[in-house]
């Protein structure tokens, strides 16, 4: 396990989600621990119910703990997902936002758990960081009008090409 870990509460669903992202980024469930039989801790769970899974997604550990109703996700917190183009950033947003999953602006979403994921790309983070302020105003406007981020039309847009 990583010394950090991301720990996602879920109501009920930890260990279904963390086979979901697997199965989309590959990776490992590493270790699927239950509530004890009489569990003094408050909970709408009960003894051999999922607990926590322990997961790992590109080397980094995740922890998925069924905690109950109480909490939910926001998009003050999401995940960030670095893609190496265009066919890989398609492949992750159609896999995170099916069957109840929805598309957010500028290359967010929101998958079928609530979980928030930004899918991104290092060669647009590396325009970001150029300096040229001209371009990276163009490449923001032309992302502001987009759900999922069209990569070729944010690169021509900060390189002043008609989008």
């Amino acid at each position: 396990m990583s010394r950090i870990s991301p720990c996602l509460w879920y109501n009920g669903k930890a260990e279904e989600a963390a086979r979901f992202y697997v199965s989309i980024f590959g990776g490992s469930v590493d270790a699927v621990s239950h509530y004890p039989e009489n569990s003094p801790v408050p909970s709408p769970f009960k003894g051999g119910d999922v607990l926590v899974v322990e997961f790992t997604l590109f080397g980094d550990s995740y922890q998925a703990l069924n905690g109950g109703p109480e909490f939910g996700f926001t998009e003050a917190l999401s995940l960030s997902v670095s893609c190496q183009d265009q066919a890989e950033l398609d492949r992750y947003f159609d896999a995170l936002t099916a069957d109840g999953g929805s598309p957010g602006p500028c290359g967010w979403l929101k998958d079928k758990y609530g979980v928030s994921w930004q899918l991104v790309s290092q060669e647009i983070m590396d325009l970001y960081k150029t300096g040229n302020g001209p371009g990276i105003q163009r490449m923001m406007a032309v992302m502001m009008t987009m759900q999922k981020l069209d990569l070729g039309r944010m690169k021509a847009a900060f390189e002043g090409e008609a989008a």
